[in-house]
Parts: C-alpha cells; structure tokens; sequence
C-alpha cells in the first residue's frame, strides 16, 4: 500500500460501509469479521481488505421510504446523532449501507429475506434494474433495525492512502440467518471472515492489505467476546467521529486519533493505540502489535 503526498481540497462525500458480524462456527470460539478485497484497479484501496460499502448515490434518498423502511426517518435521524443533517439525509445513508453490503457480499437485510431472496434480487440488479426497482418487484422492506451506527471516519485534505476524501458512516451488524456471504467477483475478487485478530495477524505479517480505519475497527471490534455484546455497545453509545491528522516523525508518516497529544481533540474516540505509523509498506502501532488489543 503506498502513501498519498497530494492535498485534496474538494469537500468529503458521503458513503457508508457495514462491519458484518457473525459469532465463530469454527475450532476458534469468538467474533468473525466480513472482509473482500477490493479489485487491484480499483481507484479506491485497490487491492487491501475492507468492508463492505461505498459512495451514497443520489437514488438511496428517493426511495420509497414509507414502502421500503422498516422505521421512521426521525428514527434513523437520531441513531447517527448528526444535528448536520436531515432525516432524509440520514435514510439515505442506511439505504447506501444496505445496498452497499448486498452489491458486494449478496447479503440482504430485508424483512423475511432468504437466500433464495438474495439470489433473485442479485439476478435483477444484473439484469440492469436500479435498487429500489428491485425492491418494489419483490415487495421487501429494508430492515434497518438490524444496522446500528458504530463510528464515522472523515478523510482529512491529507489523506494518508487515498487521493479522495470521504465522509464514511460505519455500521454494525449481525449477518442474518440463512444467508451466505460472498463477494460480486467485480468490486471485489476475494472474501473472507476473519476474527479480528486473525485478520491483523494477516496485515501485520504482510499477507493482506489494510487501511487505518479498518485497522483501528478491527482492534475495537476484537474486544468483544461476540455478536450480542459488540451490537449492545454500539447500541448504547453516541457513533464516534474519527479525523485523522497525520504528520512526520524521525523521517515516517504518522496517523494519530482523537486522545492523542498530536491530535487537537483530546477526548478517545476508541481503544486500542492512538497512533499508528507507516514503515515497510506497513501500518503499525508505535509500541508493537499488541498495542491493538490492550
């Protein structure tokens, strides 16, 4: 992953993204993370692991809300805690989320939604018809319930990786029951789910790509001993806004986070270290891995 040196001026643009949880199946007992990698030509972190998610089109806040939402607009409004915005700014952004995850892993939270479901809602959107088409076909209502807002990440005019900024809201949720995940072998050519450990032990070693914000959730995430506990705590907190400020030390590039003496809010918008610094290709935190967890 190589380093951005361009300042970027035009204003972030919204997007949102959904850390899909599910609780181990495996030999491994703990909480699994959804992860693709992003295309190679990808213009945005081509090549690294992320999850799911993407831009907010204009569409997302034209659906049909009183048909497709599963709750009130006010509803959704106060869960971001955005005072910025409009309740049908922030629908929009829920609606992004849930048609982000189901173009990129096939999993749709609608209510009653099946497999079989997910498979002819797939068939549709390839077939050329736009997102709300699809549901107004098929009859489904978003079951945004099942989202909730986790934190917000702002590409500051330096960004670190990216040549683009974005305003990202990051949402937590419980993969449903009998749906499978798996990436659209056009965005994404890989998929995965990981514990958050294990999927740091991957980047730390040089195996996968990861960016800062992905990074840094993962560490929080990994404090969680599953599903039930991390979806509680994210609903009985505000999101956290995160801005990165980023600089030089002894000759390396260096993210710092809110909490961190460099950074001008001083508050802790998460756990784990408040710096992370770049060094053989590499994100890492300035006293060793283990600072993620502690």
């Amino acid at each position: 992953m190589e380093l951005n040196h361009e300042v970027v001026t035009e204003p972030p643009r919204p997007a949102a993204t959904v850390i899909m949880l599910r609780d181990s199946i495996g030999d491994v007992k703990g909480i699994e993370v959804f992860l693709i990698k992003r295309h190679l030509k990808s213009t945005v972190l081509g090549g690294a692991f992320v999850f799911p998610g993407g831009k907010v089109d204009k569409g997302d806040a034209q659906l049909d809300t009183g048909a497709h939402l599963d709750q009130p607009l006010a509803d959704l409004h106060s869960a971001l805690n955005e005072s910025d915005i409009d309740t049908l700014t922030a629908a929009g952004l829920y609606i992004a989320a849930v048609r982000e995850v189901f173009e990129e892993s096939g999993i749709l939270f609608a209510e009653g939604a099946t497999h079989t479901h997910a498979e002819q809602a797939t068939a549709l959107l390839r077939e050329g018809q736009p997102f709300d088409a699809v549901l107004a076909q098929m009859k489904l209502r978003l079951q945004t319930r099942s989202l909730a807002p986790w934190s917000r990440w702002i590409t500051p005019v330096s960004p670190t990786v990216m040549n683009k900024r974005f305003d990202t809201r990051f949402f937590v949720a419980a993969a449903p029951a009998g749906q499978v995940a798996t990436h659209d072998n056009f965005e994404a050519t890989e998929s995965t789910w990981l514990t958050p450990r294990a999927a740091l032990e991957l980047q730390r070693d040089g195996l996968i790509e990861m960016a800062p914000p992905q990074i840094m959730t993962l560490a929080h995430i990994s404090r969680f001993a599953g599903v039930q506990a991390a979806m509680a705590d994210a609903r009985s907190r505000k999101p956290s806004i995160v801005l990165p400020h980023s600089f030089q030390l002894d000759g390396e590039r260096v993210i710092c986070y809110p909490g961190d003496v460099h950074h001008p809010v001083k508050e802790r918008a998460m756990p784990g270290p408040t710096r992370l610094r770049y060094r053989n290709k590499l994100f890492e935190p300035l006293d060793g891995f283990e600072a993620l967890f502690n």
